[in-house]
């Protein structure tokens, strides 16, 4: 499976944002756009005036690397928020919101996106009382997040868990910390997404 193996400090730098890919270290001083903020390379530090597609595709892809999505799969992503009835960049949001790495991060139950995945990948999480090892299956509305038996001890996870506070879970899941069990108690909206993407210059990138 292709995935990204570069820095991912580097990813943050190109966009000019913060997309929290390490975490903790993100709100720390060792972050790394707090110490160069500015994109990388020779030519980092040159003023551009960004024109209208640059700005599509600068948007499409913090957007891709905030949620780890290569190109082929967000496309894939696109073609089926057309399809499905409603507003186009509402339903692609939703996909991503809704990818099971997603909402093991957003429960609190990683600390990252990248350990959301690696949790996954080595089995540590069931859906519905089934283990399920990948990380981009889609949840849906009902459905029960939890840790198994097994896994219950490991430090990565209760150190997460405890980190994270009530107001960061987002009001369309549930966490319960005493069983390490997150519940999708409704599909996410666009007003519950707080994260800052303007879909509509991704739906007008794919539209030309």
């Amino acid at each position: 499976m292709a995935r990204y193996c570069g820095s991912v400090c580097r990813l943050c730098r190109r966009e000019g944002e913060k997309l929290f890919l390490k975490g903790e270290r993100c709100l720390s001083t060792k972050c790394a756009l707090e110490r160069r903020n500015y994109p990388p390379g020779v030519h980092g530090q040159r003023r551009v005036k960004m024109k209208e597609y640059g700005m599509q595709l600068r948007e499409k892809q913090k957007v891709k690397r905030m949620y780890g999505v290569l190109e082929k799969p967000f496309r894939t992503y696109f073609r089926k928020a057309g399809r499905k009835q409603g507003v186009t960049g509402e339903n692609l949001l939703m996909f991503l919101e809704t990818r099971f790495d997603s909402v093991v991060l957003k429960l609190g139950l990683a600390s990252s996106r990248w350990q959301s995945r690696q949790l996954i990948r080595h089995n540590h999480f069931e859906v519905n009382g089934s283990r399920v090892n990948i990380p981009s299956f889609q949840v849906s509305q009902g459905d029960i997040i939890r840790v198994r038996e097994n896994s219950r001890n490991k430090d990565v996870i209760t150190e997460s868990v405890e980190m994270r506070s009530d107001g960061q879970i987002p009001d369309w899941l549930d966490l319960d910390r005493k069983n390490l069990q997150g519940t999708v108690v409704n599909m996410p909206t666009r007003d519950s997404i707080s994260t800052p993407i303007n879909e509509q210059l991704i739906i007008e990138l794919y539209s030309k």
